[in-house]
Formats: structure tokens, C-alpha cells, sequence
């Protein structure tokens, strides 16, 4: 499935290693990149293939996904709003993942040409491209003990809070077969996960809808690798980060 490509920028949301930029070279960038949709399942890159795009996520969440020869996939890593899709970036070469949307939402879409001319020119882009690829890496490893040591409730919690976090939005769809999949897990014990979370009144989940009633209720059931891949993510802009603003106004004052 391909996206769909237009030539504005996003009326709402923000992705924040752009926002992070200096606004001279926001501003600038803006010309060399596309708003384009991400309904669910859209394949941005298949593993090996050379990377001819990379991706900014506003909303909507994607995974990196190891496909095995049975057809079964499992998840590495999740990108929202926070990062990138397609680093780190060797030309010509690929990644050893799939990059797939598992929330729709919109990004904003650069060539591979421009990426690298920009990561070469500009300091403030190497050195947030740089800190994000690290924190991607932290991601990955973090989530590997995760799956390994923690239960399904807490990796589903896990999985919903960092969701959430991106879409802006107490409700967003995921069917339990995709959440399986990502989490590694049967659909029947999907379904008595989000049972137990349902029951406690921290979530609602209908027929792949998903409304998150308790946030802070759903943090306390997480394992506590939601607050370690948080902080790492958070740590890439923060020094950086300044007032924030849509990326569909340029020209708003700084």
C-alpha cells in the first residue's frame, strides 16, 4: 500500500526533531518536504530495500518489524512524533527491517538525496539525527528485555501509553490481530490482556477502538520500560526544544 502524497504541510501536530531545528533552517526545509497519509498498514520501506524516502511522523504510530519465514513479524521498535523513519541512513543500502503503520496518521516525507544533504550542511540536524538514531538503538534494546521478562498486561500497557503519546488522541484503532502481532502474542491472549485493563477501568476497547480512560492508572501497571524509552526519546529534543508550534505555519512568530 503506498501513501498518499499532497503538497501541504499537516494542518495540526508537529514532528519535534524538526520543531528542534534553528527556525532559519525549519523554514527552509519546509520546501523539501510532503504531508503524506498513513492509513494502517502502509509499507514505507521492506527489510534490505535501499531507503528513497525517510520519514517524520506528526501522528499515527510506525513499527519496525522483523518478518520471520513462517509470516509471523515481530515488533523492534515504534516511532511516532519523536524521531525518524529510515535512519540510521546508508546510501544505497537498506535496513534489516520493514517499516509498517500500525496507527494511521500523516508524516512528512524527504527524499533520501535531500536528507543526506541537509545531515551534511547542518550541524543542529547531525547532531539530532545522531542523538535520535542512539535513542532508537536504546529503544530496541529496551524492548527486547521487555518482551522477554515482562507480562502481556504490562507490555500491552507499555505499547498503549507509548501510543498514546503520539497520536493526540484518548482514542485511536488497533485490531487484536495487529496488536498480536506486534506484541508478540496470541489474539485470545490479547484479548484477555485488554480484558483485565478494561475491567480496572483504565481502557475501553471495542471492536479494534481503543479510548484510554486512566492514564495514570495505565502507568502504574506498566513495567517500568515505558518511563526508561520515554526518557531516552525525551532526551534527543529537550536541550533543543523551543516554544512550540505547528509545522503547518511557518511563518508564526518565534
Amino acid at each position: 500500500m503506498s501513501a498518499d502524497a499532497t503538497p501541504t504541510v499537516a494542518s495540526a501536530g508537529e514532528n519535534r526533531i524538526l520543531t528542534a531545528l534553528p527556525a532559519s533552517e525549519r523554514n527552509e526545509l519546509f520546501g523539501l518536504v510532503r504531508n503524506v497519509s498513513m492509513p494502517v498498514k502502509t509499507v514505507l520501506f521492506e527489510p534490505g530495500a535501499p531507503i528513497e524516502s525517510l520519514y517524520f511522523p506528526i501522528d499515527g504510530v510506525i513499527s519496525l518489524v522483523t518478518p520471520l519465514h513462517d509470516g509471523a513479524i515481530v515488533e523492534v521498535a515504534t516511532i511516532g512524533n519523536e524521531g525518524i523513519v529510515g535512519v540510521p541512513l546508508v546510501p544505497l543500502s537498506g535496513l534489516a527491517v520493514r517499516a509498517i503503520s500500525q496507527v494511521a496518521g500523516h508524516s512528512l516525507r524527504m527524499d533520501a538525496a535531500s536528507f543526506l544533504t541537509w545531515f551534511e550542511r547542518s550541524p543542529a540536524f547531525q547532531s539530532l539525527v545522531d542523538k535520535y538514531t542512539q535513542a532508537l538503538f536504546g529503544q530496541i534494546s529496551q524492548a527486547a528485555a521487555c518482551n522477554r521478562l515482562h507480562s502481556s498486561e504490562e507490555r500491552l500497557s507499555r505499547w498503549l501509553l507509548m501510543s498514546h503519546d503520539r497520536v493526540g488522541s484518548d482514542q485511536f484503532m488497533i485490531t487484536q490481530e495487529f496488536l498480536g502481532q506486534m506484541l508478540g502474542a496470541r489474539r485470545s491472549t490479547v484479548s484477555v490482556s485488554a480484558g483485565i485493563l478494561q475491567r480496572a477501568g483504565l481502557i475501553r476497547y471495542v471492536r479494534g477502538h481503543v479510548t484510554i480512560v486512566d492514564r495514570a492508572g495505565l502507568e502504574a501497571v506498566s513495567c517500568e520500560c515505558y518511563s526508561v524509552i520515554r526518557s531516552e526519546l525525551e532526551r534527543v529534543v529537550q536541550p533543543e526544544l523551543r516554544s512550540p508550534r505547528s509545522l503547518s505555519d511557518p511563518s508564526s512568530p518565534q
